[in-house]
């Protein structure tokens, strides 16, 4: 079994980690293997980054041929058991169940239940579209932040070199495989950032300024849109911008900048128990039982779902959810919701960072 042992020289970490956990229980792994099922392929190498004394560190255990695999995996699980947080790309997919599976392959009383994780992957996965990202590949992000790397194979690429090495040991095809994993390693602690993304939309946002712009559209129609400014929680590393179904979405920086339509229009509040009122068909509008029994009765119907209703002509903004009680639609069979953009909302910034961060988690799900 081949150790080896590398400080990071000056790095620093450009991500808050303590936000998933105290770095000093941080570990980051990867490892390369020579197939995909655990039972007819050899784990050859595992890789990890972690800190200590006050750097960042990567560790590597290689087996130099497929009868160490079992003391590569004591060595890592002994070294894993002082901490509790793993990170690894799409490692809840092929990592961890392939260590678990070697480990019950080798009759290993190891387990992995213990650890806390982030999948790296998997939380920006929901965000592809919305970063205009062609895939999800770790070399894609890297690309994507402008992280360079020296090794230019793909793990699947070096099962080849591994065979090569098991039967004729140089130390230039050793380096080649380290090298591929090492940068794995670093590259999942430069991604990081990555994860400022996935914060935009989970973390809460706080409104700066929210203002209303007027102009008119190429009919010559006035038309209003509102901005809304809101500082994020974690500055993103790159920024992004959006538009889709009128809506504009910038992210930079900690600056979320947000520009949807007004709707000034007439819409309909549809009242739920509308076997308790009446249709009055020349006012196109509903009345309480209570009130409308005063009705001449040829002036009113039972009402039934698609006409329980009262108009409104207001300022109103979309919504996707019912976010924002009362909500109003343009008819019963529509599927917009809107809600009233009252004077007392106006004034709300909590309820404005509310609203961006419904409006940002609906431009991510188109096209997801």
């Amino acid at each position: 079994m081949k150790v080896t042992f590398q400080a990071i020289e000056n790095f620093i970490l450009q991500y808050p980690i303590e936000h998933l956990c105290p770095k000093e229980q941080a570990l980051f792994l990867d490892i390369e293997t020579t197939g995909f099922t655990a039972r007819s392929s050899n784990l050859y190498l595992i890789g990890c980054a972690y800190y200590s004394e006050g750097s960042w560190r990567v560790i590597q255990w290689m087996a130099e041929n497929p009868s160490q695999q079992k003391d590569i995996l004591d060595a890592f699980f002994s070294f894993a058991e002082k901490r509790s947080f793993l990170f690894h790309f799409n490692g809840n997919q092929f990592d961890l169940p392939y260590l678990t599976q070697k480990c019950a392959q080798l009759e290993l009383p190891y387990s992995l239940d213990g650890f806390s994780g982030c999948d790296i992957y998997r939380r920006i996965f929901p965000y592809k579209a919305f970063l205009g990202l062609l895939n999800l590949k770790q070399k894609t992000i890297e690309s994507f932040l402008s992280i360079d790397r020296e090794d230019r194979f793909s793990g699947g690429e070096l099962i080849a070199f591994y065979q090569d090495f098991v039967s004729h040991p140089t130390q230039e095809t050793c380096d080649t495989l380290l090298l591929h994993n090492r940068e794995d390693i670093l590259g999942m602690l430069e991604i990081l950032p990555i994860l400022s993304y996935f914060d935009a939309f989970h973390e809460s946002l706080t409104a700066q300024k929210v203002q209303a712009n007027h102009y008119l559209d190429v009919n010559g129609n006035r038309r209003t849109e509102l901005m809304i400014y809101a500082t994020l929680a974690v500055p993103v590393p790159k920024e992004v911008s959006v538009q889709k179904e009128g809506i504009y979405a910038r992210l930079s920086g900690d600056t979320l900048t947000l520009r949807v339509p007004v709707y000034e229009e007439e819409l309909k509040y549809f009242y739920s128990n509308y076997k308790e009122y009446y249709y009055l068909p020349k006012e196109d509008m509903a009345l309480h039982q209570s009130v409308g029994s005063f009705v001449d009765k040829d002036h009113r119907e039972n009402a039934t779902a698609r006409n329980c209703y009262t108009r409104k002509h207001s300022a109103y903004l979309l919504e996707w959810d019912a976010l924002f009680m009362p909500f109003f639609k343009r008819s019963y069979e529509d599927h917009d919701l809107f809600f009233e953009l009252t004077d007392e909302m106006k004034r709300d910034r909590e309820a404005f960072a509310t609203y961006a961060s419904h409006v940002l988690s609906h431009l991510a799900s188109i096209g997801s």
